[in-house]
């Protein structure tokens, strides 16, 4: 099933949808596995999404197209794997961040820092996160497991709160002890992301 052939039902826990796009030519050509997508396809189903099946496309233009179908198609959350390196193929960032109408800077700071705790390499990832058409959460992770873990770690402490806002929801949880009190009319006044 493609993004754009999403059916309007059967939509996953809280009725949220997820596709994974894998940019790497040479799993796309079938000369080399795709080892990231699994991965997170099955973080997301375990968390009770709806996760599309996997798009696995060639660099550049190609991961664009991809993107852009998925976010026409109003899906929830894409995620990207691959391509967010300095090699001359890795165009995965450039694909992404014309389709982004907010940045989300800091999921991907912290990326770069928890992956620095395995490898300095971490630090030349390029990827970017951020929100297209308002809707839509779009996050790059790398191409390698170690981190897509390291992103998937990130995700995990706040994926469930950035939807919920990016929906319009109130803040699901209290404030931590000694900030700012719910006001009278019992919304909650801690703005601390």
């Amino acid at each position: 099933m493609t993004a754009a052939a999403r059916p309007a039902t059967g939509r996953g826990a809280a009725g949220r949808v997820a596709q994974v796009i894998v940019a790497s030519t040479r799993a796309a050509a079938g000369v080399y596995p795709d080892r990231t997508g699994p991965v997170i396809d099955a973080w997301l189903a375990e968390r009770g999404w709806l996760v599309l099946d996997r798009a696995v496309v060639a660099d550049g233009g190609p991961v664009g197209d991809a993107l852009a179908a998925a976010i026409e198609a109003g899906l929830d959350l894409v995620i990207t794997t691959g391509g967010t390196g300095v090699s001359p193929t890795d165009q995965t960032p450039e694909q992404t961040l014309p389709l982004l109408g907010r940045q989300l800077p800091g999921i991907m700071e912290e990326l770069r820092r928890r992956g620095t705790a395995s490898t300095p390499l971490a630090v030349l990832s390029r990827g970017h996160a951020g929100i297209a058409r308002g809707r839509t959460v779009v996050i790059n992770l790398p191409g390698s497991t170690g981190g897509v873990r390291d992103g998937l770690a990130v995700l995990a402490d706040v994926l469930d709160h950035l939807i919920d806002q990016v929906r319009g929801a109130d803040h699901a949880t209290p404030p931590p002890a000694g900030s700012a009190s719910p006001t009278s009319t019992g919304k909650d006044t801690h703005h601390g992301h």
